[in-house]
């Protein structure tokens, strides 16, 4: 049996950022994952993530942000390379809606920069878009997109370097603690540590089974339709984008590869109970409804789609992340239920992780994510 002082479960957005943090604070670590790192099986692919500061999810994720931000700078430098494109986010919706309120008072709370601005202004500024009756616009110029294979890969090669191993093609059966800490029984052997953490992304309530987290996974799709104009091209000054719509909410990209302007529903999606046996196939009903979206609201671009994949959100009942401590067990720390937008939080999220696995603790502000901060009925 091989002994660690930590063993990572996942090696996906949060779990590659554990590695990091745990190995970097010169912990024998080892990461583990089913698939090779930036696979698309599970949360953590598909190119682009949108990153934001002013959350209209709710405020108190504004300081996580910060710190994200900074992390995710101190990642480039280290790694040599851009995975952070500030190219702005645009969202558009009622003025007292969820998005556009939410931002406003985030951006309030926090002193947060943001420009308010109506349809017309809206669409003279950012000629790719037109804004339904009735709604306006929010922008804010510092958030933009993250390359999300790339910013995994980045984290795993940085935990090797720190000293990490990381293994694919290992397959968690089962893990139970000991006198020592923990061991890990998978398909490739037994594995032993004082320290455990748990970021499996789709599959976290199998591996989480005793707190009886009640979590679902939904599918998503993702579409990238052909550009034909200039308008939507990231080099053009096109942001991000997210428009909050009677028919739900929709989010976006410039073109900023060869393929074309990805988009998708952030809304929606269908109930899955095995990721593994899940075909993936495709779903003319989503696709109608983005389509509708891009016709009304991206006129320029043309409703052909080049590309098409699929990644799973694993949700919780009130939309936010748990991050927490095992009860009674603080050797052991996961992240689960992230819901569709905790990609850009992974390496704040990672730095948490290891510091509660570590010091029992962290001074980051991750209170209001634990599971005594919130009610554990189910909200479906």
């Amino acid at each position: 049996m091989e002994h660690f002082d930590a063993i990572v479960l996942g090696t996906g957005g949060v779990g590659s950022a554990a590695a990091f943090h745990l190995a970097r604070r010169g912990l024998k670590t080892l990461a583990v994952d089913r698939f090779p790192g930036g696979h698309d099986r599970g949360s953590s692919h598909g190119e682009t993530r949108v990153i934001r500061q002013a959350y209209f999810e709710h405020p108190d994720y504004v300081p996580l942000l910060l710190r994200a931000y900074e992390r995710w700078s101190e990642l480039e430098a280290l790694m040599g390379q851009t995975l952070l494109h500030q190219v702005g986010l645009l969202q558009v919706g009622p003025p007292q809606g969820e998005v556009v309120g939410g931002v406003l008072a985030s951006a309030r709370q926090h002193r947060l920069e943001v420009e308010e601005l109506t349809a017309e202004q809206t669409t003279k500024r950012f000629p790719a878009f037109r804004v339904p009756p009735g709604m306006v616009g929010v922008f804010e110029p510092r958030a933009g997109y993250l390359r999300v294979e790339k910013c995994v890969l980045a984290h795993l090669t940085a935990a090797v370097v720190a000293g990490a191993e990381v293994r694919a093609g290992v397959e968690v059966q089962h893990w139970q603690t000991t006198k020592q800490g923990v061991e890990v029984v998978t398909n490739r052997g037994t594995f032993a540590a004082e320290k455990l953490v748990i970021a499996a992304g789709p599959w976290a309530a199998s591996l989480l089974g005793e707190l009886n987290l009640p979590l679902r996974v939904l599918r998503k799709h993702v579409y990238w339709f052909e550009n034909r104009g200039e308008q939507a091209r990231a080099e053009q000054g096109c942001p991000t984008y997210l428009f909050e719509l009677p028919t739900g909410v929709f989010y976006g990209f410039p073109q900023c590869d060869p393929v074309g302007v990805k988009m998708g529903e952030h809304t929606g999606g269908a109930v899955v109970h095995d990721v593994l046996r899940d075909p993936r196939e495709l779903d003319a009903a989503d696709l109608a409804r983005v389509d509708a979206f891009r016709e009304a609201c991206l006129p320029t671009v043309a409703g052909v789609v080049k590309r098409r994949s699929v990644c799973y959100y694993t949700m919780s009942p009130d939309g936010h992340f748990y991050v927490d401590q095992f009860p009674q067990q603080p050797n052991i720390a996961f992240a689960a239920g992230l819901s569709g937008h905790g990609f850009k939080f992974v390496g704040v999220l990672g730095e948490a992780l290891a510091d509660l696995v570590i010091d029992g603790k962290t001074q980051l502000p991750i209170g209001f994510l634990g599971i005594a901060a919130r009610s554990q009925a189910p909200a479906w």
